[in-house]
Parts: structure tokens; C-alpha cells; sequence
């Protein structure tokens, strides 16, 4: 295996309950409504600069709404993501084999930026990503097939991995190998109507996956 793509939430950090905490508290300042994490996760797809022009009325506020949702992400990013040593391990574990390692995410620059250097994954990554580089969201495959490109990758040495049923789509769209994970605490799908070429539950067995390939 040459190259191994990663969604980001929910994927390489806990992040969602730090998201829907940022999205509820902007919506109820700038909306005055109440959102619950299963509304926000509808939303997905675009990014969160997106899904804030998208959903507040009063378009002279969006500005604001959106300096107020990365001022909570920020501010709070410490208490609400938990630091995964298990996830530093994989990384280290993967760039001491000489793997290509990259991010396809949904979210914006500036969020996942300070989400990479708050956990200190900020140096791992050949290739970066995000909504601001695509004209299409996952389930588009856009983003993977930026990846290969960028790299010269060869999609039959690749995986791709995530935890939503949009990852699984643009994994299988993109024509690599897709694996589903279930080994955070808030993965944003349980049950996937398209199916992984693997799910795993545990970080451990992916890496005992990699090592049964030879690699």
C-alpha cells in the first residue's frame, strides 16, 4: 500500500461534538432556534461556511455568525475534543512505512487547521484537502481523485478511509479501496446502506490489516 487518504471527523478526530456544539450556539444566537445534532449532521456536506450562508436569514449577520462559530470552535476545541494518543500512533505507525498519507474532509481550512494543530497532526500529511479546494462535497469523489493526481498515486494502492456514508461513496466512486471505521466515540453513520470493502472497530485492527498485506 502506497497511500492511505483519511476523512477527518469523526475519522481522525472526535470533533463532531465540538461541531454541533459550535453550530447549536451560533444558530440559537443568530436564529434563535434550537438544533440537535441529528439536524446538523443533515446539513453535511458543504462546509461549515456553507451551512451558515445557507441557514441564517438575516444575511448581514453571516459574517458575523460565521466569526462566532470558529471563535467557538477555537475556544472550546480543548475541553470538547479528546487528544487521541492511539491516532498519533497510527500516524507514525503509517509515515514509518513510507506511506503517502493525506486528508479529504468537508470542512473548511481554518477549522481543520486549528483542529491539526491543537491534537499536533499539523506535520503528517503529504496532501491536504478540504471544502475550500473542491467545487463538489463527498459523496463527490473529487477530492480522492485530487489526492491521487497530486501524488501520481495509483488507486490500486490506496485506501481510503472514513465514517460516514458519504466517505464510503466517494471511496467507492473514486475506484480505491474504502474502509469504514467505527473506533471514535460520535462516528457520524452506524449503519451503512453502501457496503466497505472492511469496517473496523478498533484501530488495532486496521493495523493488523495493514501488516497482514506485507507492508
Amino acid at each position: 500500500m502506497q497511500t492511505v487518504i483519511f476523512d477527518f471527523d469523526g475519522t481522525l478526530a472526535d470533533t463532531l461534538p465540538l461541531v454541533f456544539y459550535a453550530f447549536q450556539r451560533v444558530f440559537k444566537e443568530y436564529e434563535q432556534r434550537n438544533v440537535t445534532p441529528e439536524d446538523i449532521i443533515k446539513m453535511f456536506g458543504p462546509s461549515e461556511v456553507e451551512i451558515i450562508q445557507n441557514n441564517i436569514s438575516d444575511h448581514e449577520k453571516i459574517e458575523d455568525a460565521i466569526h462566532s462559530f470558529y471563535q467557538y470552535y477555537m475556544d472550546h476545541h480543548r475541553h470538547l475534543v479528546k487528544h487521541s494518543q492511539e491516532i498519533l500512533d497510527l500516524l507514525h505507525y503509517l509515515k514509518a512505512k513510507d506511506m503517502n498519507l493525506a486528508i479529504v474532509t468537508g470542512k473548511a481550512r481554518k477549522s481543520l487547521d486549528i483542529s491539526l494543530q491543537t491534537l499536533k497532526m499539523d506535520s503528517f500529511f503529504d496532501v491536504v484537502i478540504t471544502a475550500d479546494d473542491l467545487n463538489y462535497p463527498k459523496p463527490h469523489p473529487e477530492g480522492i481523485l485530487k489526492v491521487l493526481e497530486t501524488l501520481k498515486a495509483d488507486k490500486n494502492h490506496t485506501l481510503f478511509i472514513g465514517d460516514s456514508l458519504a466517505d464510503i461513496e466517494a471511496g467507492k466512486r473514486a475506484g480505491v479501496y474504502t474502509i469504514a471505521v467505527q473506533w471514535l466515540s460520535t462516528p457520524q453513520t452506524r449503519e451503512f446502506a453502501i457496503q466497505p470493502h472492511q469496517l473496523f472497530y478498533h484501530i488495532n485492527e486496521f493495523i493488523e490489516f495493514i501488516d497482514r498485506l506485507g507492508y
